[in-house]
């Protein structure tokens, strides 16, 4: 008898060096692992399956970077996924080329997610990425002669010695691609990295201009004709991210690999990220170490609320009405930052500029057990 979760995230940690800033479960070469890591992955959805509906609607894999996985490995994993609707990788320019492009269109891949993250060269140098702006362009060239028709492209902004006309720049260059799709991020830098002790003082300097990006970002590609139907998500032509769509409406989804996260019927986990006990653990025939944590009532209200406010669409107020603290959705109605449509609660288009601070107002401060 199948399962319920209808979305399915696979996790490739392996990458060719470590962007600075990054602080995803990653790994950087470890070729001879490839393989194995695979053959763990094949084991963990086989333990697992049983949880996955027939129909599966979504598969993203993640990283690291997919794309730098064995080609021969990342074959033989993507032929193994279940079939679904919508079945994402990510890629690094620097990895695509027309033999890989090919691979995923093959592979039953029907979305690719590069990261540009810039088209200054500069940039990149501080991101400590290796592609370069021409890379992304090829890299983008080859995906459409392999005939992919949905293509997102991640920016970053907020980066060091970064100004506006940077990112008007990088806007610009990537609309002459005309994605479907975009991701645009703010620069989040953890604290006690080698990146924020390099660049801490600049760091600074670029909290103070988050506010005046983020409006060049949405007015710029607003006016371009996409979507923002996601605080940091843009797609044409309806084009929204199916598989992230479903963490936003609070679905249930099942993730493989290290360090993956799955929430299921009320209890999530995530695996451990440790390459070695997950490769022996599996090797055994063994679910990998984790930690489990039930998710109270409480909890699953509060972040439906907090991840559907994210969207440009309504959260049926029936769904949430126990995490809303109803003074504050008046005084925040009276400031046109929250409304109601249709049954629904939503922000408002100023009021999603300041997105996170206004869902925080109007949470309700109640008890777990105060939920039924």
């Amino acid at each position: 008898m199948s399962g319920a979760v209808r979305h399915l995230y696979v996790h490739l940690p392996f990458c060719s060096s470590r962007c600075g800033y990054c602080d995803f479960v990653t790994l950087v070469g470890r070729r001879e692992d490839h393989g194995r890591y695979v053959d763990a992955l094949l084991t963990e959805l086989e333990l697992e399956h049983g949880l996955l509906a027939d129909g599966v609607e979504t598969v993203f894999v993640g990283g690291g970077t997919p794309t730098f996985t064995d080609p021969a490995e990342l074959g033989r994993l993507l032929a193994s996924l279940p079939a679904a609707q919508e079945v994402t990788v990510e890629a690094n320019p620097e990895t695509v080329t027309p033999e890989l492009a090919t691979l995923l269109r093959a592979g039953g891949v029907t979305r690719v997610s590069l990261g540009a993250q810039s088209f200054e060269p500069r940039l990149l140098d501080v991101l400590d990425r290796r592609a370069r702006p021409e890379d992304v362009r090829r890299a983008f060239y080859h995906l459409r002669d392999a005939s992919f028709d949905n293509i997102s492209l991640d920016l970053i902004y907020g980066i060091p010695g970064q100004e506006p006309a940077d990112l008007d720049r990088d806007l610009d260059e990537a609309l002459a691609l005309r994605p479907e799709h975009l991701s645009c991020y703010e620069l989040e830098a953890k604290p006690g990295t080698r990146f924020t002790y390099e660049h801490g003082e600049e760091l600074k300097r670029q909290a103070e201009s988050m506010e005046g990006y983020f409006e060049l970002v949405v007015d710029t590609l607003i006016a371009a004709g996409y979507r923002w139907y996601e605080t940091a998500n843009f797609c044409r032509d309806g084009h929204r991210s199916r598989h992230n769509l479903a963490y936003w409406l609070g679905r249930d989804y099942l993730g493989l690999g290290i360090g993956a996260v799955s929430t299921v019927e009320g209890l999530r986990w995530q695996n451990a990220p440790a390459l070695p006990r997950y490769l022996a653990a599996l090797e055994a025939g063994e679910e990998p170490p984790r930690e489990l944590e039930p998710l109270a009532a409480a909890t699953r209200v509060q972040e439906r609320l907090m991840l559907g406010l994210r969207l440009d669409e309504e959260v049926p107020f029936s769904e949430v009405e126990a995490a809303v603290d109803l003074d504050a959705l008046a005084r925040l109605e009276s400031l046109r930052l929250v409304e109601r449509r249709g049954g629904g609660l939503a922000l408002t288009h100023r009021g999603r500029f300041l997105g996170g601070g206004v869902t925080a107002d109007l949470l309700a401060e109640i008890p777990a057990n105060d939920y039924n």
